[in-house]
């Protein structure tokens, strides 16, 4: 199948979804003289899994991190539900719904799972004037989302730091939803995990979408991809060389198009 055919029937299986939640037109960086992006347009849709893919440098960081507001775009529109928006700190993507869960994590191991989850917008009520900390109602939301995640965490007041690499990622992914978030970017999800622990958070991504999220994987291990995408994009310097749906194309041709070995992209880039 040739490239136009190619773009041709994702689009076609693209329609078959609502609207996009994230529509990008466009979109360039520039760090000085350095172009890092360059023309990107992607279309991310509500209860689908979205990879995105490419080498070190390719440009898929740099565009997660203009969606998750870290950088702002030099050209290029981002329309989130239908309307244009610029943000220009993480603050400002939060607000329209899109959360990152970085490698890193960045939870708090000697707070327990509930007050990482609601870390920095804790429940509290007033009695006679003093604070105090809604902690039932705080723990009984964190239970009520690790069970619909199916998570198999059983005590939402246990500390982050007795957890597993797995659990960490679902109490990671909890407080994005206690967010509210409509768009989940998660970034190399399943690294430095057994092999156990990776299915789980598989299964975890896979609810997210199931659950009506939009969610973009960032990942470099090409089966973990085949596993639970629904679509992929490959980022190749600084652009967008390739989209395909998962049931119309193989591992090896992926790899292919992320090396620069694949006649689309060699005749892409002979053009350029």
């Amino acid at each position: 199948m040739d490239q136009s055919r190619r773009l041709k029937s994702v689009k076609q299986g693209n329609k078959k979804m609502k609207n996009p939640f994230l529509k990008a037109n466009g979109i360039s960086k520039r760090f000085g003289a350095l172009a890092a992006l360059t023309g990107v347009d992607l279309e991310i849709n509500s209860g689908e899994v979205l990879a995105l893919l490419g080498d070190n440098g390719a440009g898929k960081s740099t565009f997660v991190k203009i969606l998750a507001g870290a950088h702002t775009q030099s050209d290029g529109e981002l329309l989130v539900e239908g309307r244009p928006v610029t943000f220009s700190s993480p603050k400002d993507a939060a607000g329209s719904g899109i959360a990152t869960i970085f490698q890193e994590l960045a939870l708090s191991e000697n707070l327990s799972i509930a007050e990482n989850v609601f870390l920095g917008r804790e429940l509290r009520r007033s009695v006679l004037g003093i604070p105090f900390l809604r902690r039932t109602e705080m723990r009984d939301r964190v239970d009520a989302l690790l069970h619909e995640l199916d998570a198999h965490i059983s005590d939402p007041e246990a500390p982050v730091g007795s957890l597993s690499g797995g659990q960490r990622q679902a109490v990671a992914i909890c407080r994005a939803l206690n967010l509210n978030a409509k768009l989940v970017i998660m970034d190399e999800p399943t690294a430095a995990l057994a092999v156990a622990e990776t299915r789980k958070v598989l299964s975890l991504t896979r609810r997210l979408a199931e659950r009506g999220c939009a969610v973009v994987l960032i990942s470099h291990n090409i089966a973990d991809v085949f596993e639970v995408a629904d679509r992929m994009v490959v980022f190749r310097r600084g652009r967008k060389v390739a989209e395909r749906l998962r049931q119309q194309t193989t591992p090896e041709e992926i790899v292919s198009l992320i090396t620069g070995a694949h006649p689309d992209v060699r005749a892409l880039e002979t053009n350029q």
